[in-house]
C-alpha cells in the first residue's frame, strides 16, 4: 500500500516529537520500515500507532495507559465510532492530510505537558491529498512558546460514523408551537471553553504553525432554528434561512455533560447530552444522519434533507450529500449459519409480515455493526414500544376533539378496541391513516401519521446465543426478563450434548429456563426442531401471545455448517430422551387461570429442573383445603413384597448350601442377537450339572476391579457390525482399555477362557479379514496384557461351518471341563430344550401369553420376551430408541422402550374421517408424526406402553383395526392403486378386501386384551383356529394383487400373487397365480437367499380366495418350524418342487389351475400428479418421500392433508411405494383441493426421476433388526447420486433405487435395479441387476461399500449408461449386457457370479 500524505504526515510528527515509537501492524508500518532506529529506555512520551482494527481490540491497553504520556494515532477506515472518545483524557479528530499532520503536533504537545493519553483518530485518504509544507517540529523538552487559543477544522472530504468516507452529522431542531428564531443559546453551552493544558497546548502549536485552529469551526445563520453538527467538514458555501453548520474537531473534553453516554453512539449522544440541560419546553429534537459528499449542494438540498430527517423513523437514518463511492469497508451483514436459519424460517412462516427481528443481521448497514446485539436491540424495542404507547395516547386525545368527523371518530374507536388484534388493528388502522390524509394537515393528527407503522401488532423477537447464560445477572437476559416489555427473547444452544463435557470447567453455564421461570412473570419454553416439530409451533405461537416476556431455549446442536441434519437429529434425540435438553412450556398465565402452567413435552427432565417443579407443586399443597397424598406415605409395605423377599432369602441359602467345596466359575457373554447368549447359558447348566458353583451375567455388569477378585471366568461374545462388540459387552471393553493404558497388571490372579462368535464371509475383502471374530480376539489379547492366565485356549466359531459357531464350540468345550478336572464325570440329565416361538405360540392360549399382566406393570416400559412375539400377532412390535440406548446403559437405566403399531387396511384403502383418526392417533399417543409403509398400511413409532390400549382403542373407533398386521399369519393384503381404471380397481380392491377378511385369525384374544371384551363364560368356551391351528404358520405371509402394466405392488416379492387378467370389455376375468416370492435374508448364510414367485396357473374371481387359503395351509403343514430363518414358503416349494407343491395344492382345492394367461408389466413405480378415472373422478398422487407424514419447514405435509382431508369426500389410497393418492375427487371440489395442495406445497413434483424411484425402510433409531440407516439416510446419498445423473442428462430417468438398514428386506430391496443394504453403521452391500418392473432379483455385486465407494462406482456407471444404453433399455438391464453383472436366473442361484463379472470382480478374502 502507497504511504498517503495523512499517513505520512502523522507517522513523522510521532517520530521526531516522541521518545519511542509502539507499532501495530498498520498503515505506518511501510513508513517504519524506512527509518533506522536508536533503543530508548526511559521514554517521557510515547506514540502508539495503530489501525483502527486493531485498535478496537487494544481497547482496554488503551484504558490502562490513559493516565500515562502517550499519543496514540489511529488511522480511520473504518470508524472513529469504534474508538470511543471516553476510553481516554482526550479525543482529537482529524478529516483531512492538513488536519492530520497539525492535531498529530497538538496530541504530542498534549500528551507530554499533561502527562496522559491523547486519542488522535485521522483518515487515511489517499496519495491525491494535500498537506502543508513540512513544519519544523520541537524535539523533546523543547521549550514550549504560549500563544493565542484555538484549533483549527480541517477542510473538505469528511468520513463516517461507523462508514468509511460518509460522516454522521446531527441534526438540532428547536421544537414547540413557537419556532420563532431566538439567539442561538443551544450554541452557547456548545462553544469550546478554557481547560488548562489542552487550551496551553493548542497555543504553542498555533504559534507554531501559524494556523489558527478550532474544536468548532461554525459558519451558516447567526440566528439559527436548526444546527447541523457534522464529524467532518460540511462544505456548503451558501446559507440557508434558519440553518447554521457546527463542524467538530475535539470530541473529548466536550463541556461538562450531565450523563455519561454510552460507547456506542458517542457523538450523537454527547449532543443529545449536552442538551439534557435545557428546559424540557425550551429542548431541540436531536436526529441522526449521514454526510456524504457536500460539493455542489443546493439550498433546497439542505431544506430536502431537514425535512426528511424530521420524518424519518428513528432507526433509519437519512444522508446529507453524495453518497461516497467507496463503500468496500461498510459493515457487511455477517453470515447466518444454515442451520440456524431452520427457526428464522419457522417464525417468519408462523407470523409473516408481522415478524420483527429486532437485532437481524440486515440492520448491520444502516446502524452499524452493534445492530446485532441483543442489549442494543433490547433497546429499541423499548423506544418502539414507548412510541406505540404515545400512538395510543394520541389517538384518544384525537377522539377528544370534537372538529373530525363521524367517520374518523368511529374509525378511532374501532381501532382503540381492536388495536391488540393482529388480523383487524392493521387493517382498522391503514383505514385511520386514509382518513386522516383525506382530511388534509391537521395539527392534532401530524403526530398520528407520523407514528403509523406503529398500527400494526408486530412479533418482536430478539435471537441470542446461549452466552448469555455464563453470567445471568449481569447480562442482557435479566433486564429483558425485568422490562416487562412484550419482548420474545429465542436462544439458540447450539452445544452438542456429546460434547457436553468438554468445555472449560471454570465456566459455569446457567439453566437460563429456570433463571426465568423463577422471575415469576415470564413465559418460558425449551424446545428442539429435530425432536418436536409441532411443540416448537406450539411454544412459538403461545410465547408470541403471552403480555409480557418470553423466553424460547432453542436447542441445535451442531459444531461447523457441514454438520448434517442427520447428526443433528441424533443429537436431539440424546439430549432430549436423556433429559439434558427436556421440551417443556411454562406459561405463568394459565396459573391465574386456576390451570397447571408447566406442560412437559418430553419423557425426561433434568434434575434441578425437576427439583423446582418439586416445589412448585409443594407450595400448591399448602395452599389446597385436602393436600393429596400419594399412597406410599399412607399405605404399608405389603404382605407381596415380604414374600418375595423371603423367597429370594431362601434361594440365595439354597445356592449357598450347594456351592460349598465346588469349583466357582463366572460366565460372562455379550450377545445382540442372543446367539452368544444361548451359549452361555447351555454352558451355565453343563456347569452347575457338573456340581460346579456356576454365576452367569453380561460382560457389561463387570468391571476390572471386581473381576481381578474373580478365579475362573469364560467370556463368550458375538460380533456385531465392523469387528465391534456387542451392546452389552462395550462398556467393558472400554474399561479393559482403560487398565491397558495404566500399564499395570490388575488381573494377576484370574484364570480365563474366550469363546468368539463371527461369520468369516461377512467381511469379504482381503483388507477386512481383520474384522473376522475380533471382539473374541481383542478379548483374549486384552485379558492377557492385563496379567490373566488363560485354562483354556481360545475358542472361534464360524458361521461359514457345517453346523455354524456350533462346530468350534465342540472343540472348544471340553477344554472348559479339563481344567476343571470334571471332563470325566458324565452328564445323563437331558439338558432343556431352548424356548423357541413355536413353543411360545403353543402355551400363549391363541395368542394371549401375560400381555394384559405385562400392560399393568409400570415398573418397566418393556413387555416379557415371549409377550414380545405375541404382541406381533396384534400388530405391535416392541422397540427401543437405539439413538440414545448406549447412554441410557450407561446411566444404569432401562433402554427408552417404545412399541410401533401398524394398522390392518387391504388395499390400502381410508376414508378422510380415517385419515384424520390416524394423524390424532399420532399427535395423541405417537411421536406427532406416522408412516406409509412398504404394505400399504399405517405404522405409529414411539408409542409408550401406556399408551398402547388407547391408541388400539383409537384405532378401533375408527373402524380399522391391527390384528394380523404382523405374526405369523397372512398379513396386509396389498392391491395396485390404479387410479384411471376405477372400475378394475373397485373389482381387485373387493377382492384383496375379501381375502384378507377369510385369512384373519379367530382368536378373541385381540378383543379381550385391547378392546376389554371378555368372554361371558369363563373357561366353557375356548377359541378355534380352523385355519391356522394353535401352532399357526411357520413364519409370516404375504400376499398381494397386482393389476398390468403397473407392478406396484411387486407381486413377485410374495408369497402368494395375483395378477390381474383383465377381459375384452375391461373387467376383471381372473387372476394368474405366483407363489414363493420373499425377500428375507440372513448375512452370511448361504441357506437363505431371496426369491421372486413363481407362477402356478389361472383361476377365476370366484376362485381366488379359497386358492391363497389352500396355499397357505400347505405352508402350514409343510413349513419348516425347526428353522425360522428356512420356513418361508420359498424355502418350503424349492424343497418340495414347485411340481409337488402345485399338486398338493390342487388336491386340497378339488380342481387344478388353468394355464397361465398372457399378461405384461412395463414398471413398479407409481405415476406422479394428476389423472382422471374413467368414471369422471380426479386422482392426485402426491410423492411423500420414503412414506414420512410429518411437518417440517417448507415441508408441513402432515398439516396439509389434515386439511384436505376436512373437506374431501372422496378417499386416499396408499401405495406399495410409500406414497399417496387422494383418489375420487369431484369435479366440484376440485379447485379448493389444488388450492390447498399449492399452498403447502405438496403438488411439486419437481424432483428427479431417480427419487421419485426410491424408497427405504425406517432402520434406525426404532427397528430392532436395523444395522445401518436407511430412512434417514438414503435422502442424502440421493443428493448426491441425482448430481451425477443430471450431470449426464438423466435428470427425468427413472432409476429404481431402495436401501433397507438389515437384509430382511422390508423395503423390497432384492428386485430393485440399485439396492443397498446395511451391515453396519455407514457400510452396506451392494446389489446391482434387478428388473425394472419387479420380474428380476439383482445380485450382490459389492459386498461392502461406504459412501466414497458408492459414489466412485457409481459415477462412471451412470455416465456409461448415458452414453451407451439402447432405446428404452433400463438400468438393470443395461448393467447385466454391459458385463458388470450376471443375471440372477433363480433365487437358489442368487450368490452364483456374486461380486461382478469379469473385469468388474471384486476379489474376496
Amino acid at each position: 500500500m502507497q504511504l498517503t500524505p495523512s499517513v505520512a504526515a502523522v507517522a513523522r510528527v510521532a517520530y521526531l516529537s516522541s521518545d519511542a515509537v509502539v507499532d501495530s501492524p498498520s498503515e505506518f508500518s511501510q513508513y517504519w520500515k524506512s527509518l533506522s532506529w536508536n533503543a530508548l529506555h526511559v521514554a517521557s512520551l510515547l506514540s502508539y500507532t495503530v489501525s483502527s482494527s486493531s485498535a478496537l481490540i487494544r481497547l482496554y491497553l488503551a484504558f490502562r495507559l490513559s493516565a500515562r504520556p502517550l499519543s496514540s494515532h489511529r488511522s480511520r477506515e473504518i470508524s472513529p465510532m469504534l474508538c470511543p472518545p471516553h476510553v481516554g483524557p482526550y479525543f482529537i479528530h482529524s478529516s483531512g492530510a492538513q488536519q492530520a499532520h497539525d492535531n498529530a503536533l497538538l496530541a504530542s504537545r498534549l500528551a507530554r505537558t499533561e502527562r496522559k493519553a491523547v486519542i488522535h483518530v485521522f483518515h487515511v485518504g489517499n496519495e491525491n491529498d494535500k498537506s502543508s509544507p513540512r513544519s519544523p517540529i520541537p524535539r523533546p523538552n523543547s521549550p514550549s512558546p504560549r500563544h493565542v487559543n484555538g484549533f483549527v477544522n480541517g477542510v473538505a472530504n469528511g468520513h463516517a460514523n461507523g462508514y468509511a468516507n460518509s460522516h454522521s452529522p446531527s441534526a438540532v431542531t428547536q421544537r414547540g408551537a413557537d419556532r420563532q428564531r431566538q439567539t442561538p443559546r443551544s450554541l452557547s453551552i456548545l462553544l469550546p471553553q478554557a481547560f488548562g493544558g489542552l487550551r496551553s497546548s493548542a497555543e504553542a502549536t498555533t504559534t507554531l504553525l501559524r494556523r489558527p485552529q478550532r474544536a468548532f469551526a461554525r459558519h451558516g445563520h447567526d440566528d439559527p432554528h436548526t444546527v447541523i453538527f457534522g464529524l467532518g467538514h460540511v462544505n456548503v458555501d451558501f446559507d440557508v434561512d434558519g440553518v447554521s453548520y457546527v463542524n467538530a474537531s475535539l470530541l473529548s473534553p466536550l463541556p461538562p455533560l450531565v450523563f455519561s453516554p454510552p460507547s456506542w453512539t458517542p457523538f450523537f449522544l454527547d449532543i443529545a447530552s449536552l442538551l439534557q440541560r435545557r428546559d424540557a419546553e425550551d429542548r431541540p429534537a436531536v436526529h441522526s444522519a449521514y454526510l456524504g459528499n457536500t460539493c455542489g449542494l443546493q439550498p433546497e438540498d439542505i431544506a430536502t434533507f431537514l425535512k426528511a430527517t424530521t420524518a424519518s423513523k428513528a432507526s433509519v437514518r437519512t444522508r446529507l450529500g453524495a453518497s461516497i463511492a467507496s463503500l468496500s469497508t461498510l459493515p457487511q451483514v455477517p453470515h447466518i449459519p444454515k442451520h440456524e436459519s431452520s427457526y428464522t424460517r419457522i417464525l417468519s412462516h408462523l407470523f409473516g409480515e408481522r415478524l420483527e427481528i429486532s437485532n437481524s443481521p440486515s440492520l448491520v448497514p444502516l446502524q452499524g455493526e452493534f445492530a446485532t446485539n441483543p442489549e442494543f436491540a433490547l433497546g429499541r424495542i423499548r423506544g418502539m414500544v414507548e412510541e406505540r404507547a404515545e400512538l395510543i395516547k394520541a389517538v384518544q386525545a384525537l377522539l377528544q376533539d370534537s372538529e373530525r368527523s363521524p367517520e374518523v371518530h368511529s374509525l378511532l374507536s374501532r381501532w382503540i378496541l381492536a388495536k391488540d388484534d393482529v388480523t383487524k388493528g392493521p387493517r382498522i388502522g391503514s383505514e385511520v391513516i386514509a382518513a386522516l390524509q383525506s382530511e388534509g394537515d391537521h395539527s392534532a393528527a401530524t403526530r398520528i401519521l407520523s407514528l403509523r407503522e406503529h398500527f400494526k401488532v408486530k412479533s418482536r423477537w430478539i435471537i441470542g446465543s446461549d452466552a448469555w447464560s455464563y453470567d445471568l445477572g449481569a447480562s442482557g437476559l435479566h433486564h429483558a426478563i425485568a422490562s416487562n416489555l412484550n419482548v420474545n427473547v429465542l436462544l439458540l444452544d447450539t452445544l452438542p450434548y456429546t460434547t457436553r463435557n468438554t468445555s472449560d470447567p471454570n465456566r459455569r453455564k446457567h439453566d437460563i429456563g429456570l433463571y426465568a421461570m423463577n422471575h415469576g412473570d415470564v413465559y418460558v419454553a425449551s424446545i428442539a426442531v429435530y425432536s418436536s416439530y409441532g411443540q416448537v409451533l406450539q411454544a412459538l405461537v403461545e410465547a408470541d401471545k403471552f403480555d409480557g416476556p418470553s423466553v424460547v431455549l432453542a436447542y441445535l446442536p451442531y459444531t461447523t455448517e457441514d454438520t448434517t441434519a442427520l447428526d443433528l437429529l441424533k443429537e436431539t434425540k440424546l439430549a432430549v430422551d436423556s433429559g439434558y435438553w427436556p421440551l417443556y412450556r411454562w406459561d405463568p398465565s394459565k396459573e391465574v387461570a386456576g390451570k397447571e402452567p408447566f406442560s412437559l413435552d418430553s419423557d425426561a427432565v433434568k434434575n434441578d429442573l425437576k427439583a423446582f417443579l418439586d416445589r412448585q407443586n409443594h407450595l400448591s399443597q399448602l395452599v389446597r383445603a385436602k393436600p393429596m397424598l400419594p399412597p406410599e406415605l399412607v399405605t404399608s409395605l405389603g404382605e407381596t413384597v415380604k414374600a418375595e423377599r423371603k423367597k429370594r432369602a431362601q434361594q440365595a441359602y439354597a445356592e449357598l448350601l450347594s456351592g460349598i467345596d465346588a469349583p466357582p466359575l463366572l460366565i460372562l457373554y455379550a450377545s445382540d442377537s442372543g446367539a452368544a447368549e444361548k451359549k452361555a447359558k447351555r454352558l451355565a447348566g453343563r456347569a452347575q450339572a457338573r456340581r460346579l458353583s456356576t454365576t452367569i451375567a453380561t460382560m457389561d455388569t463387570m468391571d476390572v476391579d471386581a473381576l481381578s477378585h474373580e478365579e475362573h471366568v469364560v467370556f463368550i461374545s458375538s460380533t456385531a457390525g465392523q469387528g465391534e462388540p456387542p451392546q452389552n459387552g462395550r462398556a467393558f471393553f472400554k474399561l479393559l482399555n482403560a487398565a491397558l493404558a495404566t500399564g499395570s497388571a490388575p488381573l494377576a490372579k484370574l484364570k480365563y477362557s474366550v469363546f468368539g462368535m463371527g461369520d468369516s464371509h461377512y467381511w469379504p475383502r482381503p483388507e477386512d479379514a481383520q474384522y473376522y471374530n475380533k471382539p473374541g480376539k481383542d478379548l483374549d489379547a486384552k485379558l492377557a496384557a492385563l496379567g490373566g492366565e488363560r485354562f483354556a485356549d481360545l475358542g472361534l466359531g464360524d458361521d461359514q461351518d457345517e453346523d455354524g459357531a456350533e462346530t468350534g464350540y465342540k472343540l472348544w468345550e471340553p477344554w472348559i471341563w479339563k481344567a476343571f478336572g470334571v471332563d470325566s464325570i458324565e452328564v445323563h440329565e437331558a439338558e432343556p430344550e431352548p424356548i423357541t416361538n413355536e413353543h411360545i405360540k403353543a402355551a400363549s392360549s391363541y395368542l394371549r401369553g401375560t400381555i394384559a399382566e405385562g400392560l399393568e406393570d409400570t415398573s418397566t416400559g418393556a413387555l416379557a420376551a415371549s409377550d414380545t412375539q405375541l404382541t406381533k400377532f396384534h400388530g405391535i412390535y416392541q422397540q427401543d430408541d437405539r439413538d440414545i440406548r448406549d447412554e441410557r446403559e450407561a446411566q444404569g437405566v432401562d433402554p427408552a422402550y417404545s412399541f410401533m403399531i401398524r394398522v390392518r387396511l387391504p388395499g390400502g384403502v381410508c376414508t378422510p374421517a380415517q385419515w384424520l383418526a390416524m394423524d390424532q392417533i399420532a399427535d395423541e399417543h405417537g411421536t406427532g408424526h406416522f408412516k406409509l409403509t412398504t404394505r400399504q398400511t399405517f405404522q405409529f413409532h414411539g408409542v409408550i406402553k401406556k399408551h398402547l390400549k388407547p391408541s388400539i382403542q383409537a384405532i378401533n373407533r375408527a373402524l380399522l383395526d391391527t390384528l394380523a398386521a404382523c405374526g405369523d399369519v397372512n398379513r396386509n393384503v396389498l392391491c395396485s392403486a390404479i387410479p384411471s381404471l376405477s372400475k378394475l380397481h373397485a373389482q381387485v380392491f373387493a377382492f384383496a378386501k375379501g381375502v384378507s377378511e377369510h385369512l384373519l385369525p379367530r382368536t378373541t384374544a385381540y378383543h379381550e386384551i385391547w378392546l376389554e371384551k371378555k368372554l361371558v363364560a369363563g373357561e366353557a368356551l375356548k377359541d378355534f383356529e380352523p385355519l391356522y391351528g394353535e401352532f399357526y404358520l411357520p413364519r409370516k405371509f404375504k400376499i398381494a394383487v397386482a393389476v398390468p402394466p403397473t407392478n406396484d405392488v411387486d407381486v413377485f416379492a410374495n408369497d402368494v400373487g395375483f395378477i390381474a387378467i383383465v377381459d375384452e370389455r375391461g373387467g376383471l376375468a381372473g387372476f394368474n397365480v405366483t407363489v414363493g416370492g420373499g425377500m428375507g435374508v440372513t448375512h452370511g448364510n448361504k441357506k437363505t437367499y431371496p426369491r421372486t414367485g413363481s407362477i402356478l396357473g389361472f383361476v377365476t374371481p370366484e376362485q381366488g380366495t379359497i386358492v391363497s387359503e389352500k396355499i397357505m395351509l400347505v405352508q402350514r403343514d409343510n413349513g419348516n418350524r425347526a428353522d425360522r430363518k428356512n420356513a418361508r414358503l420359498k424355502y418350503t416349494i424349492d424343497r418340495m418342487g414347485l411340481d409337488t407343491f402345485k399338486e398338493a395344492v390342487e388336491k386340497l382345492l378339488g380342481f387344478q389351475f388353468q394355464p397361465a394367461r398372457p399378461y405384461a408389466f412395463d414398471r413398479n413405480i407409481d405415476d406422479f400428479g394428476w389423472q382422471t378415472g374413467e368414471d369422471g373422478k380426479h386422482h392426485f398422487t402426491c410423492f411423500i418421500e420414503n412414506g414420512r407424514v410429518q411437518d417440517e419447514p417448507g415441508r408441513e405435509f402432515k398439516t396439509a392433508l389434515q386439511e384436505i382431508a376436512k373437506i374431501h369426500k372422496g378417499e386416499f389410497r396408499l401405495t406399495a411405494n410409500q406414497h399417496l393418492i387422494i383418489s375420487n375427487i369431484m369435479t366440484a371440489e376440485l379447485p379448493k383441493i389444488k388450492r390447498l395442495l399449492s399452498h403447502y406445497k405438496l403438488d411439486n413434483l419437481n424432483f428427479t426421476g431417480l427419487r421419485l424411484s426410491s424408497s427405504a425402510c425406517v432402520a434406525f433409531p426404532t427397528c430392532g433388526l436395523a444395522m445401518a440407516e436407511s430412512e434417514r439416510y438414503l435422502p442424502l446419498l440421493i443428493d448426491k447420486v441425482e448430481k451425477i445423473c443430471e450431470e449426464n442428462g438423466l435428470r427425468n430417468d427413472s432409476i429404481v433405487m431402495r436401501m433397507t438398514g438389515c437384509p430382511n428386506g422390508c423395503a423390497r430391496p432384492y428386485v430393485a435395479e440399485v439396492a443397498f443394504i446395511g451391515k453396519a453403521p455407514g457400510t452396506y452391500l451392494m446389489l446391482l441387476g434387478g428388473g425394472y418392473y419387479g420380474q428380476r432379483l439383482n445380485k450382490i455385486y459389492r459386498e461392502s461399500v461406504s459412501e466414497p465407494e458408492i459414489l466412485a462406482i457409481l459415477g462412471p456407471m451412470i455416465k456409461r449408461y448415458a452414453l451407451e444404453r439402447r432405446d428404452g433399455e433400463r438400468f438393470g438391464d443395461f448393467v447385466i449386457r454391459a458385463g458388470y453383472i450376471s443375471p440372477t436366473i433363480e433365487g437358489k442361484a442368487w450368490y452364483e457370479g456374486m461380486g461382478g463379472e469379469g473385469p468388474y470382480r471384486e476379489i474376496s478374502a
